[in-house]
Protein backbone atom coordinates (compact mmCIF):
# COMPACT_ATOMS: atom_id res chain seq x y z
CA UNK A 1 0.00 0.00 0.00
CA UNK A 2 0.33 3.58 -0.48
CA UNK A 3 -0.38 6.20 2.20
CA UNK A 4 -0.33 9.87 2.75
CA UNK A 5 -1.89 12.48 4.93
CA UNK A 6 -3.89 15.23 2.38
CA UNK A 7 -3.67 18.65 3.97
CA UNK A 8 -7.37 19.13 5.64
CA UNK A 9 -6.10 22.47 7.71
CA UNK A 10 -5.57 20.07 11.24
CA UNK A 11 -2.17 18.99 12.62
CA UNK A 12 -2.52 15.48 11.57
CA UNK A 13 -4.26 16.09 7.90
CA UNK A 14 -6.58 13.51 6.58
CA UNK A 15 -5.93 9.60 5.67
CA UNK A 16 -5.88 8.93 1.92
CA UNK A 17 -4.74 5.72 -0.25
CA UNK A 18 -2.46 6.66 -2.85
CA UNK A 19 -2.53 4.36 -6.12
CA UNK A 20 0.93 2.38 -7.33
CA UNK A 21 1.88 4.76 -9.72
CA UNK A 22 1.11 8.16 -7.81
CA UNK A 23 -1.47 9.32 -10.24
CA UNK A 24 -5.19 8.51 -8.07
CA UNK A 25 -5.89 8.83 -4.57
CA UNK A 26 -8.81 7.62 -2.38
CA UNK A 27 -10.31 8.99 1.28
CA UNK A 28 -9.56 6.03 3.88
CA UNK A 29 -10.39 8.48 7.03
CA UNK A 30 -13.36 6.51 7.57
CA UNK A 31 -10.83 3.56 8.29
CA UNK A 32 -8.16 5.08 10.19
CA UNK A 33 -8.61 9.43 10.74
CA UNK A 34 -4.79 9.80 10.59
CA UNK A 35 -1.72 7.68 10.12
CA UNK A 36 -1.67 8.16 13.38
CA UNK A 37 -4.01 6.27 14.27
CA UNK A 38 -3.86 3.76 11.23
CA UNK A 39 -0.56 2.27 12.06
CA UNK A 40 -1.84 2.00 16.83
CA UNK A 41 -4.46 -0.11 15.27
CA UNK A 42 -2.77 -1.82 12.35
CA UNK A 43 -4.04 -5.18 12.33
CA UNK A 44 -7.06 -4.66 12.77
CA UNK A 45 -7.36 -2.02 10.03
CA UNK A 46 -5.11 -2.93 7.58
CA UNK A 47 -7.40 -5.45 5.81
CA UNK A 48 -9.48 -2.77 4.96
CA UNK A 49 -6.94 -0.34 3.68
CA UNK A 50 -5.51 -3.06 1.82
CA UNK A 51 -9.29 -3.58 0.02
CA UNK A 52 -9.77 -0.39 -0.55
CA UNK A 53 -5.99 -0.06 -1.89
CA UNK A 54 -7.15 -2.88 -5.01
CA UNK A 55 -9.81 -1.65 -5.82
CA UNK A 56 -8.21 2.01 -6.36
CA UNK A 57 -5.58 0.47 -8.02
CA UNK A 58 -8.39 -1.79 -10.37
CA UNK A 59 -9.96 1.63 -11.40
CA UNK A 60 -13.17 0.47 -8.81
CA UNK A 61 -12.72 3.22 -5.74
CA UNK A 62 -15.46 5.39 -5.50
CA UNK A 63 -14.96 8.93 -4.89
CA UNK A 64 -11.05 8.49 -6.38
CA UNK A 65 -9.79 11.63 -7.09
CA UNK A 66 -6.22 12.63 -9.31
CA UNK A 67 -3.44 12.52 -6.78
CA UNK A 68 -1.45 15.95 -6.12
CA UNK A 69 1.66 15.73 -4.16
CA UNK A 70 1.75 19.45 -3.62
CA UNK A 71 -1.56 18.41 -1.22
CA UNK A 72 -0.10 16.18 1.12
CA UNK A 73 2.02 16.97 4.26
CA UNK A 74 4.98 14.43 5.04
CA UNK A 75 3.13 11.47 6.13
CA UNK A 76 3.25 11.38 9.85
CA UNK A 77 2.59 15.67 10.11
CA UNK A 78 4.00 14.73 13.21
CA UNK A 79 5.01 11.94 15.64
CA UNK A 80 5.50 11.11 19.22
CA UNK A 81 9.25 9.86 18.60
CA UNK A 82 11.46 10.67 15.81
CA UNK A 83 15.07 8.63 15.67
CA UNK A 84 17.76 9.59 13.53
CA UNK A 85 20.95 6.95 13.48
CA UNK A 86 24.22 6.79 11.14
CA UNK A 87 23.93 3.64 9.78
CA UNK A 88 26.44 4.39 6.69
CA UNK A 89 29.90 4.82 7.95
CA UNK A 90 31.42 5.48 4.66
CA UNK A 91 30.11 9.30 5.63
CA UNK A 92 31.16 9.03 8.74
CA UNK A 93 34.31 8.46 7.92
CA UNK A 94 34.90 10.66 5.25
CA UNK A 95 33.49 13.89 7.34
CA UNK A 96 35.72 13.07 10.10
CA UNK A 97 38.89 12.59 7.58
CA UNK A 98 38.10 15.98 6.33
CA UNK A 99 38.40 16.82 10.37
CA UNK A 100 41.55 15.17 10.47
CA UNK A 101 40.20 12.65 12.78
CA UNK A 102 39.38 9.15 13.12
CA UNK A 103 36.95 6.69 13.14
CA UNK A 104 36.36 5.87 16.57
CA UNK A 105 36.67 1.86 16.96
CA UNK A 106 33.06 2.00 18.96
CA UNK A 107 31.37 3.65 15.78
CA UNK A 108 31.34 -0.14 14.67
CA UNK A 109 29.86 -1.52 17.82
CA UNK A 110 27.06 0.36 18.00
CA UNK A 111 24.93 2.90 15.78
CA UNK A 112 24.99 6.69 16.39
CA UNK A 113 21.19 7.62 17.09
CA UNK A 114 20.27 11.02 18.29
CA UNK A 115 16.49 11.73 19.54
CA UNK A 116 14.94 14.81 17.03
CA UNK A 117 12.42 17.19 16.89
CA UNK A 118 8.92 15.52 15.79
CA UNK A 119 6.33 18.13 16.87
CA UNK A 120 6.37 19.16 13.47
CA UNK A 121 7.74 17.89 10.26
CA UNK A 122 7.81 19.74 6.91
CA UNK A 123 5.48 19.24 3.58
CA UNK A 124 7.34 16.80 0.97
CA UNK A 125 6.94 19.80 -1.41
CA UNK A 126 6.49 23.00 1.34
CA UNK A 127 9.37 25.47 1.43
CA UNK A 128 12.11 24.97 4.37
CA UNK A 129 12.58 27.99 6.12
CA UNK A 130 16.02 29.26 7.99
CA UNK A 131 16.79 32.50 9.09
CA UNK A 132 20.64 33.08 8.02
CA UNK A 133 22.17 31.62 5.02
CA UNK A 134 26.21 31.84 7.49
CA UNK A 135 24.11 28.46 9.48
CA UNK A 136 25.17 26.41 6.31
CA UNK A 137 21.68 25.15 5.94
CA UNK A 138 22.28 21.71 3.92
CA UNK A 139 20.68 18.86 3.26
CA UNK A 140 20.64 14.81 4.59
CA UNK A 141 18.69 12.62 1.97
CA UNK A 142 18.02 8.95 4.21
CA UNK A 143 15.63 6.11 4.20
CA UNK A 144 13.29 6.34 7.33
CA UNK A 145 10.85 3.63 8.67
CA UNK A 146 7.61 3.71 10.85
CA UNK A 147 7.11 1.11 13.45
CA UNK A 148 4.50 -0.04 15.55
CA UNK A 149 4.83 -0.88 19.12
CA UNK A 150 8.34 -2.18 19.60
CA UNK A 151 8.90 -3.91 23.03
CA UNK A 152 12.27 -3.13 25.31
CA UNK A 153 15.14 -5.53 24.42
CA UNK A 154 13.20 -6.54 21.44
CA UNK A 155 16.36 -8.17 19.19
CA UNK A 156 17.11 -7.35 15.13
CA UNK A 157 15.63 -11.05 14.27
CA UNK A 158 12.04 -9.32 16.23
CA UNK A 159 12.42 -6.16 15.01
CA UNK A 160 11.74 -7.01 11.55
CA UNK A 161 8.14 -7.68 12.15
CA UNK A 162 7.64 -4.49 13.67
CA UNK A 163 8.76 -2.80 10.08
CA UNK A 164 5.51 -1.59 8.92
CA UNK A 165 5.90 1.41 6.46
CA UNK A 166 9.40 3.27 4.88
CA UNK A 167 9.55 6.86 3.59
CA UNK A 168 12.38 9.01 2.11
CA UNK A 169 13.63 11.98 3.92
CA UNK A 170 15.36 15.50 3.82
CA UNK A 171 16.53 16.15 7.37
CA UNK A 172 17.73 19.59 7.32
CA UNK A 173 21.38 19.94 9.15
CA UNK A 174 22.75 23.29 9.87
CA UNK A 175 26.52 22.57 9.50
CA UNK A 176 28.18 25.35 11.07
CA UNK A 177 25.98 25.33 14.49
CA UNK A 178 26.44 22.35 14.62
CA UNK A 179 30.13 21.88 16.12
CA UNK A 180 30.01 24.31 18.75
CA UNK A 181 26.76 22.46 19.76
CA UNK A 182 28.30 19.20 19.76
CA UNK A 183 31.24 20.13 21.98
CA UNK A 184 29.12 21.12 24.67
CA UNK A 185 29.27 17.51 24.81
CA UNK A 186 25.29 16.16 25.17
CA UNK A 187 23.77 16.58 21.21
CA UNK A 188 21.95 18.34 18.88
CA UNK A 189 19.02 20.64 19.24
CA UNK A 190 20.41 24.19 17.33
CA UNK A 191 22.09 22.48 14.70
CA UNK A 192 19.34 20.31 13.34
CA UNK A 193 16.64 22.44 11.27
CA UNK A 194 12.99 20.90 10.35
CA UNK A 195 12.93 17.24 8.39
CA UNK A 196 10.17 16.71 5.39
CA UNK A 197 9.31 13.28 4.15
CA UNK A 198 8.59 11.93 1.27
CA UNK A 199 4.64 12.55 -0.36
CA UNK A 200 3.39 8.84 0.49
CA UNK A 201 4.92 6.05 3.41
CA UNK A 202 4.45 2.53 1.54
CA UNK A 203 4.43 -0.85 3.25
CA UNK A 204 7.48 -3.02 2.70
CA UNK A 205 5.89 -5.30 -0.30
CA UNK A 206 5.86 -2.37 -2.47
CA UNK A 207 9.47 -2.53 -3.16
CA UNK A 208 9.43 -6.20 -4.14
CA UNK A 209 12.29 -8.05 -4.30
CA UNK A 210 14.13 -4.66 -3.25
CA UNK A 211 13.13 -5.07 0.01
CA UNK A 212 15.18 -7.58 1.80
CA UNK A 213 13.46 -7.61 5.09
CA UNK A 214 16.30 -4.90 6.23
CA UNK A 215 17.28 -2.64 3.80
CA UNK A 216 16.56 -1.54 0.54
CA UNK A 217 18.67 -2.16 -2.85
CA UNK A 218 17.89 0.91 -4.81
CA UNK A 219 19.33 4.38 -5.74
CA UNK A 220 18.27 7.20 -3.67
CA UNK A 221 18.99 10.24 -6.51
CA UNK A 222 19.73 13.72 -5.23
CA UNK A 223 19.79 17.04 -7.23
CA UNK A 224 20.02 20.16 -6.04
CA UNK A 225 19.40 22.97 -8.31
CA UNK A 226 18.70 20.49 -11.25
CA UNK A 227 21.70 19.44 -10.81
CA UNK A 228 22.37 15.81 -10.05
CA UNK A 229 24.49 15.62 -6.78
CA UNK A 230 24.55 12.07 -6.39
CA UNK A 231 22.59 8.68 -6.80
CA UNK A 232 24.09 6.38 -4.14
CA UNK A 233 23.25 2.93 -3.13
CA UNK A 234 21.29 2.73 -0.24
CA UNK A 235 21.59 -1.14 0.04
CA UNK A 236 25.77 -0.69 -0.12
CA UNK A 237 27.55 0.04 2.86
CA UNK A 238 24.56 0.24 5.26
CA UNK A 239 26.93 -0.73 8.33
CA UNK A 240 23.80 -1.28 10.87
CA UNK A 241 20.07 -2.22 9.16
CA UNK A 242 16.60 -1.11 9.80
CA UNK A 243 16.43 -3.96 12.43
CA UNK A 244 19.74 -3.11 13.97
CA UNK A 245 19.07 0.28 14.27
CA UNK A 246 15.59 -0.40 15.96
CA UNK A 247 16.89 -3.29 18.10
CA UNK A 248 19.63 -0.70 19.43
CA UNK A 249 16.98 2.41 19.94
CA UNK A 250 14.62 -0.26 22.27
CA UNK A 251 17.63 -1.41 24.27
CA UNK A 252 16.25 0.22 27.26
CA UNK A 253 12.60 1.36 26.71
CA UNK A 254 10.15 0.23 24.46
CA UNK A 255 9.27 2.12 21.03
CA UNK A 256 5.66 3.51 20.40
CA UNK A 257 3.60 2.77 17.75
CA UNK A 258 4.60 5.98 15.16
CA UNK A 259 8.05 5.85 15.91
CA UNK A 260 9.79 7.02 12.70
CA UNK A 261 13.73 6.06 12.31
CA UNK A 262 16.29 7.21 9.83
CA UNK A 263 18.63 5.75 8.59
CA UNK A 264 21.34 8.68 8.32
CA UNK A 265 22.70 9.76 5.19
CA UNK A 266 23.07 7.49 2.56
CA UNK A 267 26.28 6.74 1.36
CA UNK A 268 28.88 4.92 -0.37
CA UNK A 269 32.77 3.84 -0.52
CA UNK A 270 32.49 4.58 -4.19
CA UNK A 271 32.28 7.93 -4.60
CA UNK A 272 31.77 8.07 -7.98
CA UNK A 273 27.48 7.21 -7.08
CA UNK A 274 28.00 10.84 -5.87
CA UNK A 275 26.12 12.02 -2.48
CA UNK A 276 22.77 12.64 -0.44
CA UNK A 277 24.29 15.57 1.55
CA UNK A 278 26.84 18.56 0.55
CA UNK A 279 28.90 18.24 3.55
CA UNK A 280 29.94 15.05 1.88
CA UNK A 281 31.12 16.22 -1.09
CA UNK A 282 32.92 19.23 0.77
CA UNK A 283 34.89 16.67 2.62
CA UNK A 284 36.35 15.12 -0.54
CA UNK A 285 37.16 18.31 -1.63
CA UNK A 286 38.54 18.89 1.29
CA UNK A 287 40.73 15.78 1.24
CA UNK A 288 41.58 16.11 -2.30
CA UNK A 289 42.38 19.85 -3.02
CA UNK A 290 42.56 21.02 0.44
CA UNK A 291 39.65 23.12 0.91
CA UNK A 292 35.80 22.93 0.33
CA UNK A 293 34.49 24.20 -3.14
CA UNK A 294 31.14 23.40 -2.91
CA UNK A 295 28.58 26.00 -0.73
CA UNK A 296 25.72 25.30 1.45
CA UNK A 297 22.88 26.14 0.66
CA UNK A 298 21.48 29.68 -0.38
CA UNK A 299 17.96 31.26 -0.63
CA UNK A 300 16.31 30.15 -3.52
CA UNK A 301 18.03 27.02 -4.20
CA UNK A 302 16.08 23.97 -4.53
CA UNK A 303 16.37 20.16 -3.32
CA UNK A 304 14.87 17.13 -4.68
CA UNK A 305 14.86 13.45 -3.21
CA UNK A 306 13.68 10.99 -4.77
CA UNK A 307 14.20 6.92 -5.64
CA UNK A 308 13.13 4.83 -8.84
CA UNK A 309 12.46 1.31 -8.90
CA UNK A 310 13.42 -0.91 -12.04
CA UNK A 311 11.21 0.10 -14.26
CA UNK A 312 12.38 4.27 -13.65
CA UNK A 313 9.03 4.51 -11.68
CA UNK A 314 9.01 6.37 -8.83
CA UNK A 315 8.04 4.78 -5.60
CA UNK A 316 7.43 7.51 -3.01
CA UNK A 317 6.76 10.73 -4.46
CA UNK A 318 9.57 13.70 -4.42
CA UNK A 319 10.78 15.99 -2.07
CA UNK A 320 11.04 19.09 -3.04
CA UNK A 321 12.04 21.26 -1.11
CA UNK A 322 12.71 25.45 -1.77
CA UNK A 323 15.16 26.86 0.13
CA UNK A 324 13.54 30.56 2.02
CA UNK A 325 14.90 33.03 4.31
CA UNK A 326 12.74 32.90 7.56
CA UNK A 327 10.92 36.43 8.75
CA UNK A 328 9.14 36.48 11.57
Amino acid sequence: MKLASLKNGKRDGALILVSRDLTRAVAADDIAATLQQAIERWAEVEPQLQARYAALNAGTAAGAFAFDQTAVASPLPRAYQWLDGSAYLSHVELVRKARGVEMAPSFLEDPLMYQGSSDYFTGPHDPVFIASEDWGADLEAEIAVITDDVPMEATPEEAKSHIKLLMLLNDISLRHIIPPELNKGFGFVNGKGVTAFSPVAVTPDELGDAWDGSKISLPLTVHVNDAKLGAPLAGVDMYFDFPRLIAHAAKTRPLGAGTVLGSGTVSNHDRSNGFCCISEKRALETVEHGKPRTPFFHFGDRVRVEMFDAQDASIFGSIDNEIRKYAK
